[in-house]
């Protein structure tokens, strides 16, 4: 005797998704994502035919599910997964946000839009039928399920159509076409390009590259002096900036500039483990987006400066200096036993005399000795030593 259907609340029909649009035209990787998509939807439709209790296998995205692959010198996913039942009280209305963002997703693929991922909240936000139960109380409960949704389906929150804010921008001797304009970031005066969230080659392509290397700095305020002092003109480089922890665009994007250009990335990143870590992030990956290091990250990229050295070598006066404190000494611990600094004698050392110095130095420290000194003498410096960390 085949198991009674259990009933599950209706979600009423949402007016985003009765939007009638003409065809639009899809792109190889937006055939793929709607193959992702619907392929989720025939597996749960499988399911329920089959009178089993339709589940989602959600990859875990936790440090317990990620290591370090030594050959590729990138963070990856495990294969944990974490089941999410529509038939568990405690899971009924997670399974039903994952399909409503996975159908949110195919909603803008097919119409050819994109939108943020403020924009989908809103989109999705209405009430259950019959209920008074919304489908998202608030943003914070549709994030991690946009990052979920991401993992499931093998896709970056880009190739969904969804964009972020824009934290980066990018000066120097390259021209690119985005969504067919075309743009000479060599022309772009004292604001530069502002770095999009969505690179894919889809929206941006590359038509001319006469740059040598890409020097990604990590504030606005120090893109700001190499920018005005024409650093990346002098140089032959591009400049690129990630406003702290970089976005993802801005990782994406340094990927790319590397892999198809082969152009080396040069990082300029405070003396602290914040810099440090911003520095394994665009090298090695991150933990929540370890599913996609391969387009995330750039293993050769090589850190440049802020060095632990600095302070004697570039003859820095005490007023720079800032201390340590306890949680920047248990957060550089930690970093030091990364397992891509674990293993390199250069990065131990540079870890310890930090310590033992007991204080950071941020980049803009450099400006005690003169205004233009980064740009002007430090930087030039060791790119002709090639004195840098990797």
């Amino acid at each position: 005797m085949a198991k009674a259907r259990k009933k599950t609340a209706k979600i009423a029909p949402n007016p985003a998704f009765m939007e009638s649009t003409e065809p639009v035209e899809l792109s190889a990787q937006d055939e793929r994502t709607l193959g992702q998509i619907f392929n989720m939807a025939s597996r749960l439709a499988a399911t329920v035919e089959r009178d089993d209790e339709p589940l989602l296998a959600i990859p875990t995205r936790s440090l317990g599910n990620v290591s370090f692959n030594e050959k590729k010198r990138i963070l990856q996913m495990g294969s944990k997964t974490t089941s999410r039942e529509l038939f568990n009280l405690s899971q009924a209305k997670s399974f039903m946000q994952t399909t409503l963002v996975a159908a949110g997703a195919k909603r803008l693929i097919e119409m050819g839009k994109t939108t943020s991922i403020r924009g989908l909240y809103y989109m999705l936000k209405h009430d259950v039928r019959s209920t008074k139960e919304p489908t998202f109380h608030d943003q914070g409960e549709c994030d991690p399920i946009i990052e979920d949704c991401e993992v499931l389906l093998e896709s970056l929150r880009e190739e969904l159509h969804l964009f972020a804010d824009k934290r980066g921008d990018m000066v120097g001797n390259i021209t690119l076409v985005d969504s067919g304009d075309e743009i000479d970031c060599s022309r772009m005066g004292s604001g530069g390009y502002a770095i999009p969230s969505i690179v894919e080659p889809s929206v941006i392509q590359f038509k001319e590259c006469k740059a040598d290397f890409v020097l990604h700095v990590e504030k606005n305020t120090v893109w700001q002096r190499f920018n005005e002092d024409k650093f990346w003109k002098k140089h032959n480089c591009i400049l690129t900036h990630g406003s702290g922890q970089p976005p993802r665009g801005v990782r994406r994007l340094l990927n790319r500039l590397h892999n198809e250009l082969g152009l080396p990335i040069f990082c300029l990143l405070d003396n602290d483990p914040w810099g440090y870590y911003i520095y394994s992030v665009v090298k090695q990956g991150s933990i929540n987006l370890a599913y996609e290091s391969d387009r995330m990250a750039t293993p050769d990229a090589k850190f440049i400066g802020l060095r632990s050295r600095d302070f004697e070598r570039c003859g820095l006066s005490d007023g720079v200096k800032i201390s340590l404190s306890d949680v920047d000494r248990k957060r550089a611990k930690q970093i030091a036993e990364y397992p891509w600094f674990a293993n390199k004698k250069d990065w131990r050392r540079e870890i310890d005399t930090m310590m033992k110095n007991g204080f950071k130095l941020e980049v803009e420290a450099l400006l005690s000795r003169s205004i233009s000194y980064m740009t002007e003498e430090y930087v030039p410096r060791l790119l002709k030593e090639g004195d840098f960390l990797d």
